[in-house]
């Protein structure tokens, strides 16, 4: 069995229905496989803060209605340092920007319904994906389906299959630099059915670990610890994380916590990685794909949709005016903001958590660290800059 399509688009999480969205309302014809079934897409659960960037190209995407209708506009967060709590005032210090809290998984339900009502090709539970002839006019990706494989001839294919996908794997090892960061510690994060302790995000800092009060809604809240990688969900049970993480908020936020039952439970191991380049022939890769942070500055799926930005206007611009710059440079631009966000998670992350290999200079000098960013405005702007997202 053949197909013919413009686009080929691998995996079907936010990133690549947001581009498939995005293509079809511009009349591009496209196809996105997915490995797993959409309940398995959309039972993945996810951080949820978007940058003022990522809400309009959702926006654009004509998705964004329940978003803006039920999304929490936060214009500021919290930072606890050992008790002491500092506000972020995200909005004053960027001309009244903010972000939006939003689950991923909602953002994903909206996107695939998105797709059903322009009869968008998605097809889910798709085996052995292969692709061919990268560098060639004429890619194609193979796949099977039961016993038959399937071919999809297509002008470009787009590798937003995360970091365990076919499509990085496809670039030759001699093409391919691969930087990687891993972090001794990760976040167990447990999402409960309760009011959130704060109508704002709270970063805690202190000696027995990092914390974070998060939220979905005001009846859905999202918390997390830091903990050891050798650590694993059996061995926290819904009361010890409760305590440990009173333990690790001001008395002030703690005294107020409401528990309740774990809905989920899970431990994230925390990474850098980056891949260069992002793009190989007609290949070109987007979020998790090529780059991946830790989540303490909600950059994950901010990234990604940057990528998405870029290939978007690109892929317009040759189907529409002949114009191949944005994808000859894609793989250039989309990498030069990707660093930038990867310098500000790993700086978020080394100044709130606890390092176990720390020598009492690097305390000092995280300490300093923290004691400069709420002396200067200077140095709060470039953090607010940063947190609401870097322009496109």
């Amino acid at each position: 069995m053949s197909i013919k399509t413009k686009v080929g688009i691998i995996g079907g999480g936010p990133s690549g229905l947001m581009l498939s969205q995005l293509l079809d309302l511009k009349g591009i014809d496209n196809i996105v496989l997915e490995k797993h079934s959409r309940e398995y897409v959309l039972g993945r659960i996810r951080a949820g803060v978007l940058e003022h960037g990522f809400a309009e190209l959702m926006r654009e995407a004509q998705c964004g209605e329940r978003m803006d209708a039920e999304g929490e506009i936060h214009e500021g967060f919290y930072i606890a340092d050992h008790g002491d709590m500092r506000r972020v005032d995200l909005a004053g210090h960027t001309g009244g920007n903010s972000v939006v809290v939003y689950g991923q998984t909602e953002l994903t339900r909206d996107l695939y319904e998105a797709r059903d009502k322009m009869n968008g090709n998605v097809i889910h539970n798709v085996e052995d994906v292969k692709l061919h002839d990268l560098t060639s006019d004429a890619p194609h990706i193979t796949y099977r389906d039961g016993d038959e494989i399937v071919r999809i001839d297509c002008e470009y294919v787009i590798g937003a299959d995360g970091f365990h996908g076919v499509s990085r794997k496809s670039i030759p090892k001699d093409v391919l630099r691969e930087y990687e960061k891993v972090y001794p510690f990760g976040w167990l994060g447990v999402l409960s059915r309760t009011k959130p302790v704060s109508p704002e995000l709270i970063y805690a800092k202190s000696d027995r670990g990092f914390a974070l009060c998060s939220l979905r809604s005001q009846v859905l809240s999202r918390y997390y610890i830091q903990v050891p990688l050798t650590d694993s969900v059996e061995d926290w049970s819904d009361d010890a994380f409760w305590d440990e993480l009173k333990a690790r908020l001001p008395d002030e936020v703690s005294g107020k916590l409401e528990t309740g039952p774990s809905i989920e439970k899970s431990i994230a191991p925390l990474r850098s990685f980056v891949a260069e380049p992002m793009r190989y022939g007609n290949l070109f890769l987007a979020g998790d794909a090529a780059h991946i942070v830790p989540p303490t500055g909600a950059r994950g799926l901010n990234s990604a949709a940057s990528d998405i930005y870029y290939l978007y206007h690109a892929l317009v611009d040759h189907y529409e005016k002949g114009d191949d710059n944005g994808l000859e440079n894609y793989s250039e631009k989309a990498l030069a903001r990707i660093w930038k966000a990867q310098r500000f998670s790993w700086w978020m992350t080394t100044l709130l958590h606890t390092f176990p290999d720390n020598i009492a200079y690097d305390n000092k000098l995280q300490q300093t660290d923290m004691e400069y960013l709420f002396s200067s405005e200077a140095a709060l702007t470039s953090l607010a800059e940063n947190y609401v997202g870097l322009p496109f």
